[in-house]
């Protein structure tokens, strides 16, 4: 698992904070999910295995590392295959949590009932899916029809100013995530009008986005898209477009993602845990910890919180699920 300067920086902060929340009082507990520990300060051991999502990776890594901080003796394993990777693994019985940028799928739902899984869906997080280019490509702000018009199945342009002369002229090459990805299923849904569809040429796809970020990085006139937190580890080497939903240019940020006027990009972050994983004090514990310091492990990750009442339902929600 790479950890960049920064993030171990922010692991570190956040980690010092657990550790001084698990010492107060348990009062503490009591606020809307922006901060608090687990539940229990009992030595716990075992495994739990987590993939899926790699826009949820960070948070679910920064998750494990701190809550290891209270529970040293519980070994986690965080992967980022994909979303739609991550439920095949989970409905196997493969992995004890299953980290997701969309909702399960009706075929996901049934493979899931067929391998006898049954969960609960926690929402951990918020997310925008954030278009950027090249540091030398300037695209201020595209509408969402000028958006289908480089990444829909029929697009045709070559280049950016054959859709709109205000718009560079300089070659439509695009980097993505592919079919495996939960952000490329809502963006080409949002954007493209049919989810898993865009163009086939001038489109390099990667499970990794950190692949994407350097390839958009690497090539002027390059353009992509990926989740909120991706952007922000590389804004110094990226630039972000703003999105026209049908109200005006919208930039992406934690709050306008989270109070839902970045239309139509920004979306809830989910952590699909197995009910069978949850009777496990170690898994439920992990849960608990993730839910209760979500504002600051969200924030260490460079991902946008969920609002208190949020934050709720996701307590609930785990309660449901034990």
């Amino acid at each position: 698992m790479h950890t960049s300067k920064k993030f171990a920086a922010a692991l570190a902060a956040l980690a010092l904070a657990a550790t001084g929340t698990a010492c107060g009082s348990d009062d503490n507990d009591s606020n809307s999910g922006a901060g608090g520990s687990s539940e229990s300060s009992e030595p716990l051991s075992g495994k739990i295995a987590i993939d899926g999502s790699s826009t949820v990776q960070p948070f679910a890594e920064a998750a494990a590392e701190t809550y290891n901080e209270e529970q040293p003796d519980v070994n986690i394993t965080v992967g980022g295959a994909g979303t739609g990777d991550g439920f095949e693994k989970f409905c196997r019985g493969e992995t004890d949590i299953s980290d997701a940028s969309r909702p399960i799928e009706e075929d996901e739902i049934e493979a899931c009932k067929k391998g006898g899984v049954e969960y609960a869906e926690v929402h951990v997080a918020n997310d925008g899916i954030t278009v950027v280019t090249n540091k030398e490509t300037t695209i201020d702000c595209l509408t969402t029809d000028q958006l289908k018009e480089i990444f829909g199945p029929d697009a045709k342009a070559t280049k950016y100013n054959e859709i709109d002369p205000k718009l560079p002229d300089k070659d439509v090459s695009l980097f993505t995530p592919g079919s495996e990805s939960g952000t490329f299923d809502f963006f080409t849904d949002e954007i493209n009008g049919e989810e898993g569809v865009q163009r086939e040429k001038n489109v390099q796809t990667s499970a990794d986005d950190n692949q994407i970020a350097t390839g958009i990085e690497g090539e002027d006139g390059a353009m992509g898209y990926f989740g909120f937190s991706y952007y922000e580890q590389n804004q110094d080497k990226l630039n972000a477009v703003k999105i026209d939903g049908g109200e005006g240019c919208v930039e992406p940020s934690s709050q306008t993602i989270q109070d839902g006027s970045y239309k139509p990009l920004a979306r809830p972050l989910f952590m699909y845990v197995s009910k069978k994983a949850l009777a496990r004090p170690e898994v439920k514990g992990f849960v608990d910890y993730a839910v209760a310091q979500q504002q600051t492990i969200a924030e260490a990750s460079k991902i946008v919180p969920m609002s208190a009442e949020q934050a709720g339902k996701a307590k609930q929600a785990i309660g449901g699920g034990a």
